[in-house]
């Protein structure tokens, strides 16, 4: 008997039901790091200033069905902007199956554990600062690698 395989190999990204794209994040919260682009050359850089939403002990946003209302430049990621997601971390199961990739080994959807994320080193798990402690102009002082 051949076993079925896993709905992100046979659903396109813009055919997935809102539970499937949901389940796609694998909870490292790196993509409520903010971000600094060079207006010269449209690099992107990662800095380790975070949403101050973001609890960072289980890496979940604090208000995130409101999350639109408090943060108007928050991001909400949707299938029909999958194209746009190189500014996500190349990590990114959301990025990956937008270009065709598998996801990770640690993917809690591969590994069946939702803290495979953590102990693979991948999440924001007890690092960072909340953009509340951090002058926005010093955040080129927070960069920790470029996209």
């Amino acid at each position: 008997m051949i076993a079925a395989r896993p709905f992100w190999e046979t659903t396109a990204l813009k055919d997935m039901s809102r539970e499937q794209w949901e389940s796609l994040c694998d909870g490292c919260a790196l993509c409520c790091l903010h971000k600094l682009e060079d207006e010269d050359t449209a690099e992107v850089y990662y800095t380790d200033v975070h949403c101050r939403y973001m609890d960072t002990s289980d890496c979940s946003c604090t208000v995130y069905t409101e999350r639109n209302k408090k943060v108007p430049h928050c991001v909400w990621l949707t299938p029909e902007q999958a194209s746009e997601f190189k500014w996500l971390p190349d990590t990114c199961a959301y990025r990956l199956l937008a270009e065709g990739r598998p996801l990770e080994s640690w993917h809690p959807l591969v590994s069946g554990d939702p803290e495979s994320v953590h102990a693979a080193g991948i999440s924001i798990r007890g690092k960072g600062v909340p953009d509340n402690q951090v002058a926005e102009e010093d955040w080129e002082d927070h960069i920790i690698w470029k996209a």
